[in-house]
């Protein structure tokens, strides 16, 4: 059975940034508070306003590719014309750039320095995979 590229889009949004971006930040931490950082809970709030923004750019990508690409995310169902709409018009990878920030602003949420180690992790593959495939 052939997926089409919404069902394709849904499904590569939970295996590909909802592991990176979810799951190994909640293995890491636990989505538990330590001591936020600065020693300020105001930058709790900078934390949840990073991820909200990064998962509407990123729920924004999946769709445009699926709608307007007729495509998914997925290497092995790519897109059949180009994506220059949206968010695509700023960035050519929105996509990493979100799911780097989901996990950063998840480190500052929950003032954690191992998932903050991870973040920046997250953002050297991605740049090195850019630079190296592109």
């Amino acid at each position: 059975m052939r997926l089409t590229p919404v069902q394709g889009s849904i499904l590569f949004f939970f295996l590909a940034p909802g592991t990176v971006a979810g799951l190994v930040p909640l293995l890491i931490s636990g989505w538990t508070l330590e001591a936020p950082f600065l020693g300020s809970d105001a930058t709790r709030f900078v934390g949840a306003a990073l991820i909200f923004a990064a998962l509407d750019i990123i729920v924004d990508s999946f769709a445009r590719f699926a709608v307007t690409g007729q495509g998914t995310p997925a290497p092995t169902n790519p897109t059949r014309s180009l994506v220059v709409t949206g968010y695509y018009r700023h960035v050519r990878n929105p996509m990493y750039v979100a799911v780097a920030c989901a996990v950063l602003g998840q480190a500052i949420l929950f003032g954690s320095e191992r998932v903050l180690l991870y973040g920046v992790l997250v953002w050297v593959i991605f740049h090195a995979f850019v630079v190296l495939y592109e």
